[in-house]
């Protein structure tokens, strides 16, 4: 079965009088003209300064060696996807840093040192075409996997261009489906018709920027004269169409996303669209004849009420024609929550969540019934499962890491334990001298907070460990513990302590843990945070002037606010990518998609709310706030980098000395476009970070 319809993040449009009032009281806002003169230059001198103070910095130089040598390992596990008789694959290293898409067979796979079969040469495309093309994905034509479409994005942003690949011949399809850049949305509905959601001309984008419409276009025939699907509305997310194959069923459906959250979905036959019969948050999937929806909300229908998180099941013919006699295939605990599913061909993989830690069941179909199996898994760590061969095959992938495990790549056989070691990781830092506990903490509102420490077996409770804090806390994303090699060197090996908090506004606990953080609600997420923060302190691991805060994106808001909030707890904070100027933050690129998490500013009642926590609106002058870095990405096309420009500018500007900023000129919202860059980028961060933590005997303070 294909994945569903790729949607990204994004909602609603601005009153003329809040931009107005924005305007009126925003001198920094000439920092949101991205690739303007004025503000590049102003990017420019800021990296000159940062760079300045790395220069002499010997622990610098070595730390970004040292990790671009774990991102370049040829040791690294290439994860694989299976076409037809190959598993492909695509892999960066020192001599492929923008990447190549390559191919072998699964018996090869499994050998030590595989022969692979390159198929695109990404470095040598940008050369061929002087572009700087990021490879972004493959949307390929199944079950015959003979062409594919080819996203490339110049510098890594989220908008790309769209061309036609042949397998076969391992080239470009001369004539064949190429799309100009624009964020979209693609699916194959047969080898000579595609389903398209993308920038077709004035008036076809919501206020978010993606596709408000819909269309089928054929082969041979000019995008102009694709037939219209479906319209949403200006103030939706984005519209979209997929198709779903499983055991020889076809089904085509349109989605609209109305915001981040609400979506309505139809069943398209031939030119008939019919609304499925669902709730506005819920999604839907296919497995055989039966449909399997997850409801975000509790659900009352057929005289029954079905919980916020469940798995159902029902025969979708069946529901089509009005039953809902629903089979509960999972429903969650305070404790457990539903994080993904998986098809192999007879066999339905859930993957949960129990107090953060992974659980997966195989559910089977058969005469009617369903039927289950605990599959055995590690007690603590990430799992990640995806299928082989969903149409010929009950064989599915397991890869498990945890913070000091790296990651293992299993073989597995729906219905049985029995495993095949395909491939281990190197261990990047010798992790015998370290262990993770999970430990839980009271927030300011009485609720439990489960988070994450990893530290020295022998370590001090002298409050004097360089300790890093990290947090996400929204859009219902799950912090679990995963291996990273970086992290080791940069920090773990120096004596740091990393912890990580699972706070309202992920995923951890299910929708009812993201939803406790929405809107009104958000300062729980912040509050979730400081209380991480303040029983690290009670217990000495740490002290205020060792402790550093650090989060992405949302987390970097996250970061923005720990910063303005709770100067007191920390002594460094990283913003990385992040949203800071909450006043605006609907205006710029994709930021009107994020209403359904934060709230509209230019609405009263809500910016009320919001305003409380706005990073930009409450620093001030004349407060000692932490030793401060800001570090986005020119190219991020999603979360606009003028928030953490302004938010560096006006904090210089009210004089505060230990600011620091770094603005990656390509790598979009995941900060850099390649090896080089992201270790440059991670560089930058770690040694900031030590230089501010460090223990009492060594360490150097800049308040």
């Amino acid at each position: 079965m294909k994945p569903q319809l790729k949607l990204i993040a994004a909602l609603c449009m601005v009153g003329a009088s809040g931009l107005a009032i924005a305007q009126a009281e925003d001198k920094h806002q000439w920092l949101e003209d991205v690739t303007g003169e004025k503000a590049l230059n102003w990017v420019k001198d800021q990296n000159k300064v940062t760079r300045s103070k790395l220069d002499n910095d010997a622990g610098f130089a070595k730390l970004k060696t040292d990790l671009q040598v774990v991102l370049d390992s040829k040791d690294r596990i290439p994860g694989i996807r299976k076409m037809g008789n190959a598993v492909y694959n695509f892999w960066m290293d020192a001599e492929h840093p923008r990447g190549v898409w390559r191919k072998t067979t699964l018996e090869e796979y499994k050998k030590a040192q595989p022969k692979w079969e390159v198929v695109l040469d990404v470095d040598a495309l940008a050369k061929a075409e002087n572009e700087n093309w990021v490879y972004k994905a493959s949307v390929c034509r199944e079950p015959a996997y003979d062409r594919c479409l080819i996203e490339l994005s110049r510098g890594g942003a989220d908008a790309v261009v769209t061309r036609e690949f042949d397998l076969g011949s391992k080239s470009f399809v001369k004539d064949g489906f190429s799309l100009p850049e624009a964020k979209m949305n693609l699916d194959w509905v047969n080898k000579d018709t595609l389903f398209v959601a993308t920038d077709f001309g004035a008036g076809t984008l919501t206020d978010s920027g993606y596709a408000r419409v819909v269309k089928e276009w054929k082969r041979g025939t000019e995008l102009s004269a694709a037939k219209t699907l479906f319209e949403g509305q200006k103030t939706d997310m984005a519209v979209g169409a997929y198709s779903s194959d499983h055991k020889g069923i076809h089904r085509e459906l349109v989605n609209r996303q109305i915001t981040f959250y609400t979506s309505e979905q139809y069943l398209k036959e031939g030119d008939k669209l019919t609304k499925l019969d669902v709730p506005a948050k819920s999604n839907v999937s296919f497995f055989d004849k039966q449909a399997i929806i997850t409801p975000r909300e509790a659900w009352t229908v057929g005289g029954k009420t079905y919980a916020s998180g469940s798995v159902l099941a029902i025969d979708f013919d069946a529901f089509m024609k009005g039953n809902r006699e629903f089979t509960v295939l999972f429903e969650p605990s305070d404790t457990t929550s539903f994080t993904g599913a998986t098809v192999t061909k007879n066999y339905l993989l859930l993957q949960t969540l129990d107090n953060v830690k992974s659980s997966l069941k195989e559910w089977k179909f058969n005469g009617g019934k369903w039927s289950s199996r605990q599959v055995s898994l590690p007690t603590l760590g990430a799992v990640g499962v995806s299928g082989i061969d969903a149409e010929n095959s009950d064989d599915y992938l397991i890869s498990y890491s945890d913070y000091l495990t790296p990651s293992v790549y299993m073989m597995a056989h729906a219905g049985n334990d029995k495993r095949e070691l395909l491939k281990s990781a190197p261990s990047f830092f010798e992790a015998g001298a370290y262990e993770t506990v999970q430990k839980f903490t009271t927030s300011k509102d009485g609720t439990k907070v489960p988070y994450f420490v990893v530290r020295r077996k022998d370590v001090k409770f002298d409050g004097n460990n360089p300790t890093l804090l990290y947090g996400y806390g929204g859009f219902q994303i799950s912090l679990t513990p995963s291996y990273s090699g970086g992290l080791g060197k940069s920090w773990l090996d120096k004596g740091g302590v990393y912890v990580v908090a699972n706070i309202r506004g992920g995923g951890e606990f299910g929708p009812r843990w993201h939803q406790l953080a929405l809107k009104e609600n958000r300062q729980r997420a912040y509050d979730d945070f400081a209380a991480v923060a303040e029983d690290l302190i009670a217990s000495k691991i740490t002290s205020p002037k060792h402790l550093g805060a650090m989060g992405g994106s949302n987390g970097g808001l996250l970061a923005g606010v720990a910063l303005t909030q709770r100067p007191d707890l920390f002594n460094a904070v990283v913003s990385q990518v992040p949203l800071l100027d909450m006043r605006r933050f609907n205006q710029l690129l994709a930021g009107a998609s994020w209403m359904g998490e934060y709230g509209n500013p230019d609405v009263p009642a809500e910016w009320d709310y919001i305003s409380k926590y706005s990073p930009y609106q409450n620093v001030k002058a004349g407060v000692t706030y932490p030793n401060v870095l800001f570090i986005t990405s020119t190219r991020d096309d999603r979360v606009h980098p003028g928030h953490a420009r302004k938010m560096a500018a006006k904090m210089m500007d009210q004089g505060h000395k230990n600011v620091w900023y770094y603005e990656n000129i390509e790598g979009g919202h995941g900060g850099a476009a390649n090896n080089a860059q992201r270790a440059d980028m991670s560089a930058i961060t770690y040694t900031f970070l030590w230089n501010m933590l460090k223990r009492d005997n060594d360490a150097v303070q800049v308040h």
